[in-house]
């Protein structure tokens, strides 16, 4: 099994390039959103109904999502699990205020916004001039926002 660091040093060579690691900055980040409000956006009251009234209205196919991602951080590091329970649970309220703005429906909102990332992505890579980590292994799609949050701990002198 790779550690966390090896998981990043190899993600890491397909990510030279400045422009591209701007728009891993951007689209990463808006990837995960995106996501997360589209999974938030599919019916799942059969789901909801399994579980006590105070939790009910947080249990749908995106926590299902983040509790598995969760554990796959975990897995790897208990640091970045804390790191990215926190931006989780950021992205759920972010959702949550988004659905609740009600601009346009959520699954919209968020297909709009996976599209548009997924198109800075691949300009990133085509300026890096090398492909993305996941087409190598799937897996890379989750060492992404993990890989963001690891500049961030080792700005603020946190361990992961």
């Amino acid at each position: 099994m790779k550690t966390m660091q090896q998981w990043f040093d190899e993600y890491g060579e397909s990510h030279q390039n400045s422009f591209n690691k701007m728009m891993h900055w951007i689209c990463v980040p808006s990837i995960f959103f995106s996501v997360i409000g589209l999974l938030w956006s599919i019916p799942s009251e059969f789901l909801s109904r399994l579980f006590p009234q105070a939790i009910a209205p947080y249990v749908n196919f995106a926590t299902v999502f983040l509790l598995l991602g969760l554990l796959f951080y975990l897995r790897l590091s208990f640091g970045m699990f804390v790191g990215m329970l926190i931006v989780s649970v950021l992205v759920v309220m972010g959702v949550r205020a988004l659905e609740a703005a009600q601009l346009a429906p959520l699954w919209m909102i968020s297909l709009i916004i996976f599209v548009v990332a997924w198109i800075g992505q691949f300009w990133g890579h085509k300026v890096e001039g090398k492909k993305p980590s996941f087409f190598k292994d799937i897996q890379f799609l989750m060492i992404g926002p993990a890989w963001l949050l690891s500049f961030i701990y080792n700005k603020l002198g946190l361990r992961y």
